[in-house]
């Protein structure tokens, strides 16, 4: 499935690609509909703004390990569910981006969370990523996204609680 990319607000003009300018020229937010994932939303776009920066928002369909297993309903009412929230998504960024006053650009990837966020910071250069803490229990042992990003040491990485 190939990436579904919106922009939004203002055109972003791109400049020579130099990471440890005086700040973020590209913010990427990993966001999804939860508590966690939208303050990291609100906190990125914020950040984008005062550094006049390019935000660029991903938003990964990651399928539960389940969804293979399950029947065809089940897996239907999950991309149901994808769409659902990609739309909520979508309807909030258009109505913040002019205010805001920053380029917003809008990216939907399929896949695991962390390697698609991955690869999207790496694919616009990103100067900096936020992603929201995670909110289960299991990834104390396993690792949450944030964790692995910040293992990856690729870019300044914050997890917005």
């Amino acid at each position: 499935m190939e990436d579904l990319v919106e922009e939004y607000g203002p055109r972003w003009e791109s400049g020579p690609y130099e990471r440890g300018t005086d700040g973020p020229r590209v913010i990427l937010v990993g966001t999804d509909t939860s508590p966690t994932g939208l303050r990291a939303a609100s906190y990125a776009a914020g950040l984008a703004r005062r550094e006049r920066a390019r935000l660029v928002v991903v938003y990964v369909a990651a399928p539960s390990m389940w969804a293979g297993l399950a029947a065809a309903s089940v897996a239907d009412m999950e991309q149901r569910t994808f769409e659902e929230e990609i739309e909520q998504l979508r309807t909030q960024l258009r109505g913040r981006a002019d205010e805001l006053g920053v380029p917003v650009t809008f990216v939907v990837r399929r896949g695991e969370t962390f390697p698609e966020l991955r690869e999207a910071a790496q694919k616009v250069s990103a100067d900096l990523v936020v992603v929201g803490a995670s909110e289960q229990g299991g990834h104390r042992l396993v690792g949450s996204v944030g964790n692995r990003l910040v293992r990856a040491a690729v870019w300044p990485v914050v997890v917005v609680p």
